[in-house]
């Protein structure tokens, strides 16, 4: 029988990931932030916009002088110039005049409304006619619509949208203090596994998991530090975990197939300085033998070393604590980049803990239908056919075709996808 310190439940895993946390600040240019992690509020510098506005092209008028225009009565205007855009307009709009503009022009003096072009015709070079009739600041923008200056625009702990970095270089912001992107030290450990340009002996396989290990950190944005293999000797794999801390945020151990080297992780582990184990074994299915601790505030993680059970528990709990260690704080309140399908099929499971099981996604009609694909333990096949995973709760013994069931898409960035 495999012993296990203390197997805990799924729940209970991501309560213990949730005491880790960011490693550090840096500046960066805003061209390289995207995606990156505020480590400070960020305060509205100054009024956006600053000046009144227009929204569309047209005239630039009072507008009680239009109130009663229609196309069978329009309102007669005199045309006395043009506002010319980047420019503050010097001119001041009195009673029955109209100034031509453009879409983000400065409103001048005396102008209260724009009334469309597509309202607006031309009699002669200097006499307009609106067939419309406009209410005051309407078709413009005020001063501050967009935010204040001193006003709270991006919360501590917000991951870098597209739009988010416009917002900041409309504020002049060309450096931004973010959280460090977290460093993660990956090791492949056992005999039996060699380097992916080696021919392998009988027994002995290419190491993979160094390779979706890393693409999975780059997607989830971390940085991953590859530091070799290492066979299974106690000596050596001390040695390389201490470096791994020296230069990364944590340290991923991929291995431990057999209950021998999983012991040997653990050895090591616990030789760290102040190595607290948090999981000892967890009650999910692929990715039972995994252990999480820490030395000192680092997080150090030994992963199974099949490549499917190692994928499971890196989609399920380590997005989360890539999360913590970039310093996000909105993956709770995100909504869960999961799919709503269709089962194809009954699927069975054992009481007592939580099952992930492998789907392949396609269409049927106007219903997306979600294929279960079954497969031996350690098999590359099925993981390359699936889509995505879904999950049966540890209380329930299977679920039914026909049911309505959430798919994790492995393309998943979320950092919460229960």
């Amino acid at each position: 029988m495999e012993s296990f310190f203390k197997v805990k439940r799924p729940e209970e895993v991501l309560e213990i990931i949730d005491q880790f946390g960011p490693s550090g600040e840096e500046q960066i240019p805003l061209e390289q932030a995207l995606g990156r992690v505020l480590s400070k509020e960020m305060i509205a510098p100054e009024n956006l916009p600053d000046f009144f506005r227009s929204t569309m092209d047209g005239y630039a008028v009072q507008a009680k002088g239009t109130f009663g225009a229609s196309e069978s009565i329009p309102a007669l205007f005199y045309v006395s110039g043009e506002v010319l855009m980047g420019q503050a307009p010097e001119m001041v709009v009195s009673e029955g005049q109209a100034v031509k503009i453009s879409t983000g022009g400065m409103l001048p003096e005396g102008a209260d409304g724009v009334v469309m072009v597509e309202y607006c015709h031309l009699l002669d070079e200097n006499t307009l006619e609106i067939s419309r009739t406009i209410s005051p600041l309407e078709n413009v923008i005020q001063p501050a619509d967009d935010f204040g200056q001193g006003d709270v625009v991006f919360k501590k702990g917000r991951a870098l949208r597209t739009q988010d970095l416009g917002l900041m270089a409309g504020f002049g912001q060309s450096e931004i203090t973010v959280y460090k992107k977290p460093k993660i030290a990956i090791i492949s450990t056992g005999d039996e596994i060699v380097a992916i340009d080696e021919q392998p002996l009988p027994g002995q396989v290419r190491d993979i998991n160094r390779y979706t290990l890393s693409a999975f950190c780059r997607r989830v944005g971390a940085e991953p530090l590859y530091l070799g293999l290492c066979p299974d000797d106690f000596e050596k794999l001390k040695d390389m975990v201490e470096k791994a801390l020296a230069r990364a945020d944590t340290v991923w151990l991929s291995g431990g197939s057999s209950v021998g080297t999983r012991d040997l992780t653990l050895k090591v582990f616990e030789i760290l300085p102040d190595f607290e184990l948090l999981v000892h074994g967890i009650s999910i299915s692929p990715g039972k033998p995994t252990i999480i601790g820490k030395s000192g505030s680092q997080p150090v993680i030994g992963l199974p070393g099949h490549v499917a059970s190692a994928l499971v528990v890196a989609e399920v709990f380590l997005t989360r604590l890539v999360s913590r260690l970039s310093g996000r704080v909105d993956f709770h309140s995100r909504p869960q980049t999961r799919i709503e399908a269709e089962l194809s099929r009954n699927v069975e499971s054992a009481s007592g803990r939580e099952d992930y099981i492998r789907v392949k996604l396609f269409q049927r009609g106007d219903t997306l239908i979600a294929e279960p694909i079954f497969g031996k333990s350690g098999l590359l096949s099925t993981l390359i056919e699936a889509d995505g995973l879904i999950r049966v709760d540890m209380n329930t013994e299977g679920l039914y075709q026909g049911q309505k069931v959430k798919v994790i898409l492995f393309d998943a960035i979320n950092g919460d996808i229960r």
